[in-house]
């Protein structure tokens, strides 16, 4: 029997329904400034529902949403707050659930065209040093280029000496009409999954875009896997956004939510991932505590 692990939800929609203070740029830093309670409430929501690895609230932590001064001034303090109140949501809850150290893009979502290697470090340095003692993995979320998430995972590899297991999940191009599910760089799955499986990553997910096009990542990356001599776990947290254009850059305001992925509707496509050999399924933005709920009674 294969074993499902299940994943949390969207943390960000989920403070916004439940009143936490929200708005872009800082998006769910704000709650982490100023309402870290909410934050773990949050997370005891989805323990509740029956995730079993839940995510620090680290997502927003970086400059461009927090801005510059700010991070220069509290990152390492935010980013322990977050991981402090995770480690309580799970002791409140007397549960069995692991959590993963969130490290996002750093120079905003879906901005593959953003990135800048030489300031990457500076970034990403204090919070993997922040995290690394407080985590049980890793989680280098909605990665849209290549060049990053390499980056990140040689970093992590020097600071955090555990050697923590190490997952990386790709945001993909939500059209369907190209030849093959690609990065929103424009790199193919095939090539992402290849340079993960040599940069030796534990599992590889994708995440923050449409279910659809998932199911197609997942295929191709369990073929690719199957020649290769590697242990990796495939995964999926999808979003609830409608089709987001080429330009979109996930920061500028609230998008609309589906009607369509109602809890029952968004477990058609877990199960579909499941039969492909996704191992580790959750979801992501607009994905609340009803639809890990779903997962976890039928997965």
């Amino acid at each position: 029997m294969q074993l499902i692990t299940i994943l949390d939800g969207g943390m960000g929609r989920e403070l916004a329904r439940r009143g936490a203070p929200f708005k872009q740029p800082e998006w769910s830093a704000l709650a982490m400034m100023e309402a870290p309670e909410i934050v773990k409430d949050v997370h005891k929501a989805f323990i509740e529902a029956g995730s079993r690895v839940i995510t620090t609230n680290s997502y927003a932590l970086v400059p461009f949403h927090i801005g510059e001064d700010v991070f220069q001034q509290r990152v390492t303090e935010l980013v322990i707050e977050s991981a402090r109140v995770a480690q309580e949501a799970v002791q409140e809850m007397h549960a069995d659930v692991a959590i993963a150290g969130s490290l996002a893009p750093l120079f905003g979502s879906y901005r593959a065209d953003l990135y800048e290697a030489d300031r990457a470090e500076k970034i990403a340095r204090p919070i993997i040093e922040a995290l690394a003692p407080r985590v049980d993995l890793w989680l280098n979320e909605t990665q849209s280029l290549l060049a990053e998430t390499q980056q990140m995972k040689q970093l992590v590899d020097e600071i955090d000496h555990q050697k923590k297991p190490y997952w990386v999940s790709f945001t993909l191009e939500d059209s369907t009409a190209t030849d093959q599910p690609r990065l929103r760089s424009g790199e193919t799955v095939k090539d992402a999954v290849e340079a993960m499986a040599k940069a030796g990553v534990n599992a590889i997910l994708f995440n923050c875009c449409q279910p659809e096009i998932i199911a197609d990542a997942i295929e191709i990356s369990k073929e690719v896997l199957s020649h290769l001599d590697n242990d990796i776990q495939l995964g999926a947290y999808a979003n609830a956004f409608p089709p987001q254009p080429k330009d979109a850059t996930a920061n500028d305001g609230l998008d609309e939510l589906r009607k369509d992925l109602t809890p029952d509707s968004y477990l058609l496509w877990a199960q579909r991932w499941k039969e492909q050999g996704a191992t580790l399924i959750g979801g992501c933005c607009g994905i609340g505590p009803e639809h890990i709920k779903a997962l976890s009674k039928s997965l």
